[in-house]
């Protein structure tokens, strides 16, 4: 099914310079659910009475509920002395952001925008275009730009006057870009607009996701969520494995992996009914306005938020093939700086706060566009315009098959993660045992893996704002995660955590320092898997797989540079504890 334009170009604009009309991922959703009335009159009149009778139905069930929650909530609060107030993230005050939101989208969808775009938009289009216009000016865009770093630098400054060693992240941050300027594909061809905009982007999502009390709270209560979503798959774990093996002993197979089923299981029912992909191109569409990068670029960006990197391509897949060099080096890119939600689990059991987790990999969005137009600059003439891109409805004939082909692809998944765990926890053990046998024979002790990446990746640890103290321990989680993966690096920060070894602080930078899939195992997935939808482009996929791999190790180091700056000891690791039985006790077998 073809977008009816998802970006529109202005005149005068360059590629990437283009505003948002509309998005049939909307009507998609709207023909999924019965409400959609733009098919042939006499089906509309058939349909009509069935349709409006669900839709009141439906309503005054909703109605219904609400009045005896809203009674409940009244009586509650006259005798409350515990658990009082609305309690916006698990109370009467949830319901009422719920209901907020969902009626608030269908009256806008379904009523106000069919008659505000002939009317209201069409005689605000001159004033949008007055204000595109002079935002395209060098001079407006500069002046922007200093307000916004030098209202960052007066809340740096006032909120690290009494520390000055948090700092240090800015040090690391100029590190990183200088790191990727030197191993620029083409340094005198860097479009400067997405690195400034996303390092913009990055410091104004870490001031909201995480200095900014109310912001925190959202994601704080988003993580909690998650956390209690995910939570869930322990009941039907437990119907499969026993207890035994999902409470009592939690075995690591068992007890977290099953959480890949039912959160698959979930998105591919999301992917049919058309909210995916409406959510992922809003969200690209951001990211393409703000930073100027191309359609596929944004659009992949944002779905790696929620998606793992080798399901990610399949959203643009007729598309692969026409990618430029620097397109294809973005989009795995992409999928090297975030995690994907159907592995939340595992980090969470190990110790991870999921709201950081999930702030992680927001901040990341912009992060790697940034660093990946550095890298690797667009030196080509992209072939994904506005006017030819497209995203495929979800091939399931059924909620019910949609729901079936997800918890079946997860098995594919799940057992990569065991293979690669087994295999490569495996190796650690070889390597660490032949360092220690070369250690033992110059009369040196306790030489490991972990060992030499703590040294190597030291420095990187102590730039992004880890205290010299705890820059070997972190140094050891960056290193395993850059050389064996994010799994084990997880666990062992993990333990990290458990025993006290570092500080709350050190442990929050690490959480967003690995949190991405750059690791080798992943390299050869992404490869694979691109390759696969465009043999034909091969050659190009892995001649900027490396550089890509770079990137997104870069861009989760960037992240962690804005979590050392926002973070100080006494926010710590925010729910870090999962719900479920498997938090202390979980291990990898």
């Amino acid at each position: 099914m073809a977008l009816n334009g998802i970006y529109t170009p202005h005149g005068g604009d360059d590629q990437t310079s283009s505003r948002y009309i509309g998005d049939s991922k909307e009507e998609i959703v709207l023909s999924t659910l019965g409400l959609d009335a733009s098919g042939r009159p006499e089906k509309a009149k058939q349909s009509g009475i069935k349709r409006y009778s669900a839709i009141c139905i439906v309503n005054g069930i909703v109605a219904v509920f609400f009045g005896f929650a809203t009674n409940r909530f009244i009586r509650h609060e006259r005798t409350c002395q515990t658990n009082c107030g609305l309690r916006w993230c698990d109370g009467y005050g949830m319901l009422l952001l719920l209901l907020g939101f969902v009626y608030a989208g269908l009256l806008y969808f379904l009523l106000l925008k069919p008659r505000l775009e002939r009317t209201l938009y069409r005689r605000l289009a001159p004033v949008g275009s007055h204000i595109g216009r002079m935002f395209r000016a060098r001079t407006a865009k500069l002046a922007l730009g200093a307000i916004v770093v030098l209202g960052f630098a007066v809340f740096l400054y006032l909120d690290t006057r009494y520390n000055a060693s948090r700092l240090m992240p800015l040090t690391g941050m100029v590190v990183f870009l200088a790191l990727s300027a030197l191993m620029s594909k083409h340094p005198k061809r860097i479009n400067y607009r997405p690195v400034c905009t996303g390092l913009l982007l990055q410091a104004l999502l870490g001031l909201v996701c995480i200095r900014w009390e109310v912001g925190r709270s959202i994601f704080a209560c988003i993580g909690a969520k998650v956390d209690t979503f995910l939570g869930y798959s322990s009941v039907g774990a437990a119907f499969v494995y026993s207890d035994v093996l999902i409470k009592q002993y939690a075995v690591f197979a068992f007890s977290v992996l099953s959480v890949i089923y039912f959160f698959s299981f979930f998105i591919s029912i999301l992917y049919y009914l058309g909210a995916m992909q409406w959510i992922v191109l809003k969200l690209g569409w951001v990211l393409q306005s703000l930073m100027g990068t191309t359609v596929c670029e944004g659009i992949m960006a944002a779905a790696n938020i929620f998606l793992g990197m080798s399901e990610t391509p399949l959203i643009i897949k007729p598309y692969v093939k026409d990618l430029t060099h620097s397109e294809l080096h973005s989009v795995m890119s992409s999928g090297f700086a975030t995690v994907s939600g159907t592995v939340l689990a595992a980090y969470i059991s190990f110790g991870a706060s999921p709201g950081h987790l999930i702030t992680a990999s927001v901040i990341s969005a912009p992060a790697v566009l940034c660093v990946a137009k550095i890298i690797y600059p667009e030196v080509e003439t992209s072939k994904t315009t506005s006017e030819n891109i497209s995203i495929a409805k979800s091939t399931d004939s059924s909620v019910i098959d949609a729901a079936c082909n997800g918890a079946s692809s997860a098995t594919t998944l799940i057992l990569g993660i065991i293979a690669n765990l087994i295999a490569f926890v495996s190796f650690v053990a070889f390597v660490n045992g032949v360092l220690t046998w070369l250690g033992m024979l110059v009369g040196v002790e306790g030489v490991s893996l972990e060992w030499v990446c703590g040294y190597i990746f030291r420095p990187l640890a102590f730039v992004m704002g880890v205290s010299w103290k705890d820059s070997e321990q972190v140094g050891q989680v960056i290193g395993i995660k850059t050389v064996v993966n994010e799994f084990v690096a997880y666990q062992r920060l993990g333990e990290f955590i458990r025993d006290e070894v570092i500080t709350k602080r050190s442990a929050t930078i690490a959480t967003y320092a690995i949190c991405g899939f750059a690791n080798p195992s992943s390299l050869g997935i992404m490869i694979g898997a691109m390759s696969a939808m465009a043999p034909e482009r091969r050659g190009s996929i892995t001649s900027v797989s490396f550089r890509s791999f770079i990137t997104g190790s870069i861009a989760c180091f960037m992240t962690a540079c804005i979590a050392g700056l926002l973070i100080d000891d006494f926010q710590g690791m925010e729910g870090s504890r999962m719900n479920i039985s498997t938090i202390s006790n979980s291990s990898v077998v």
